[in-house]
Order: structure tokens, then sequence, then C-alpha cells
């Protein structure tokens, strides 16, 4: 029986639209996402060497599969233009049977 194929979704968060948009189409050349998705701006809130700031960003979204995980993630941190950028994936445990396939078809290597 074939393993079945776990989807997930990654959530970053940049600087600029200039690099929210580097950051999804260099993903998106190298198929290690089908679809990434940018919001922005948006209000950041957080503490960085001791100091509580609030910055404007944008956030991407990356639909692809557990199986790219670690290329994105490697991608990101060689791209990304923060010391220590947020990188968060989260399971998708239910969506379009189409879709899926789709994002499958999209982050082959």
């Amino acid at each position: 029986m074939p393993e079945a194929i776990q989807y997930i979704a990654v959530t970053t968060t940049t600087d600029s639209e200039e690099s929210a948009r580097h950051l999804a189409a260099t993903a998106i050349e190298r198929r290690l996402a089908a679809c990434a998705q940018i919001d922005g701006p948006i209000t950041s809130v957080y503490q960085w060497q001791r100091k509580i700031r609030t910055d404007t960003e944008w956030r991407l979204h990356y639909k692809t599969t557990e199986a790219r995980y670690a290329e994105l993630e490697a991608h990101l941190k060689a791209e990304h233009p923060y010391d220590v950028p947020e990188i968060i994936a989260t399971p998708i445990t239910a969506g379009s049977a189409d879709y899926l396939a789709w994002v499958r078809r999209e982050t082959r290597s």
C-alpha cells in the first residue's frame, strides 16, 4: 500500500512586498510549493533583542507537501532577509481532492 501524501501550509513573514514577491516566486519556480499567497501589509508586534518592536510586514502562506518541507525551509533561510525568519508548518487535515492532487503535481521535483 503506497504511503499517503501529507499536505502542509507553511507561513513566513518578511519586511517588504518586494521581498515577499521574491520569496514566493523563487519557491514556486523551484517547485517547493504549489502556491504562495501574499497578505499585507500587516502589523507585527514582537520582542527582539530585549526591545518591543512594532513593524509592518507581509505574510506568505505556501501550500506544499511534507516531502518538500525541508527544501522549502532551506530555501527560505537562504533567501530571507531576517536573521531568524518565522517559518511555521501546519498540517492540512482535509481539502478538496482536486486541489490536493494539483498541489501534489505542482510540487513534484
